[in-house]
């Protein structure tokens, strides 16, 4: 299920500039980032209830972009939360996560009110 919904470098870009180095060297954070990925794509399937992970090659474009924007924000949360000490102030990682909490909601309420029951590209 790792990284069928978004990249790392989605989730790491919107972490920031500041982001802890522990958690952007790949092979020092990829337990984290695994996790966290797979993390964020059950709780976007749980929240939605419905299994985009398994219907991903499926989906049309539009939806896809929805869904790496709402996972990379819930991953990208996860990397500012794990050290804050790099950002040039708390209030610079907490603008962070503010502003990816906002994409994250939009993008679920998007997803749960999305009507079509048919996810494939016409």
């Amino acid at each position: 299920m790792t990284w069928t919904l978004c990249t790392s470098g989605s989730a790491y870009s919107k972490a920031g500039v500041n982001a802890s180095s522990t958690i952007t060297t790949w092979g020092t954070g990829a337990t984290y980032m695994n996790n966290w990925s797979d993390e964020a794509e059950g709780f976007i399937c749980a929240e939605t209830r419905r299994d985009w992970v398994t219907n991903c090659t499926s989906l049309s474009d539009m939806i896809k972009n929805v869904l790496s924007n709402v996972c990379s924000s819930l991953i990208a949360m996860n990397i500012i939360n794990y050290d804050m000490s790099g950002y040039t102030s708390r209030q610079e990682a907490t603008t962070m996560l503010d502003v990816n909490d906002s994409i994250m909601g939009k993008g679920l309420q998007f997803l749960k009110d999305f009507k079509s029951n048919v996810l494939q590209t016409p």
